[in-house]
């Protein structure tokens, strides 16, 4: 037998290697496809991935529960994500979000949303860029925590509490003096200020249909399409509409770029809604959605107990 380094040897390698190389290089490609790769049957089609909401665990009671916990749960649950709640993180202090993330990080769960408060349906203009200032300083905060989308309210006139807007169905009287017309041109105007921050950040805004202008899927559309930006996209609350939910839902499908997912085990503190999520993610899969599934459970059983059987029913819907 040669020796690898005898010449003889080394020329019938490279030739033998030569060969396998050009036997293993892809076939020529057409005129007419060349623009359309096709993906092999193994990844053709994407792996949904699912969230949890640290609201989940945390419903506006007195005592926040700890965002780090609900990291270890998804770590123990498998889950690849968690959506923060801006309200219930324990302080700002950069200290404080170098830890969430590297606690994230440490249990390969990333934190891929923040669900924040604002509102623009301010008739004073000093109001409203008191919102648009706390918007982008919650843009900071997510381009610190390494969290690349952050959740958009358009705000509401708050002439009722929220109880009396639930028993509503989240509807509520315009005050004397203005108009909806002027509340859509508020929102509108201010969203496209935060637009180039969030192009600098590289962090998406998602305008979620949560009430207000956004309570009707035509509101919500009529915002996103007055600001033809990549950076600007819809929320999916699959529990926001609340009457015919899934021709709603349908409407909006297209511009989704993040869903938040509720679930009700116990029944709900204001409504329970008995959703269809195998027929929601056919009709996401139609649309070629590829984002998370933020799971939000929101009913009256332990959450301990509770989250779990979300994610189980998660998964079996969305095959995640």
């Amino acid at each position: 037998m040669k020796h690898p380094t005898d010449p003889t040897s080394r020329r019938a390698f490279i030739g033998a290697s030569a060969a396998f190389a050009a036997s293993a290089l892809p076939l020529p490609v057409s005129a007419a496809t060349k623009d359309k790769p096709t993906a092999s049957p193994a990844v053709a089609k994407a792996r949904t991935k699912l969230a949890l909401a640290t609201y989940s665990y945390w419903h506006f009671t007195a005592k926040k529960y700890p965002i780090e916990k609900v990291i270890d749960h998804a770590a123990d649950l498998g889950v690849e994500g968690v959506d923060v709640l801006h309200m219930q993180m324990a302080e700002e202090k950069p200290a404080y979000l170098r830890k969430l993330k590297r606690h994230a990080f440490l249990n390969g769960v990333g934190l891929v949303g923040l669900s924040i408060h604002q509102g623009f349906v301010k008739p004073k203009a000093a109001d409203r860029q008191k919102n648009i200032d706390h918007t982008i300083h919650c843009m900071e905060l997510a381009h610190e925590l390494g969290i690349p989308c952050i959740r958009l309210n358009t705000g509401r006139w708050r002439t009722i509490s929220f109880d009396q807007l639930m028993a509503n169905r989240g509807i509520e009287p315009v005050p004397t003096g203005h108009t909806e017309e002027e509340a859509f041109k508020w929102c509108i105007d201010s969203i496209e200020k935060l637009i180039p921050v969030a192009e600098k950040l590289g962090v998406h805004m998602a305008l979620e249909n949560h009430w207000g202008l956004a309570r009707t899927p035509e509101g919500l559309l009529r915002i996103v399409k007055a600001i033809p930006s990549p950076w600007l996209g819809v929320l999916m609350d699959t529990g926001n509409f609340l009457e015919n939910p899934y021709n709603k839902l349908e409407m909006i499908a297209s511009r989704t770029t993040f869903v938040q997912a509720k679930t009700y085990y116990g029944g709900g503190k204001w409504y329970s809604l008995d959703l269809d999520y195998q027929r929601i993610a056919k009709m996401l899969a139609k649309e070629n959605y590829r984002g998370y599934v933020s799971i939000e459970f929101e009913g009256k059983e332990n959450p301990q107990t509770a989250v779990p059987k979300s994610v189980a029913m998660m998964r079996k819907a969305f095959g995640a």
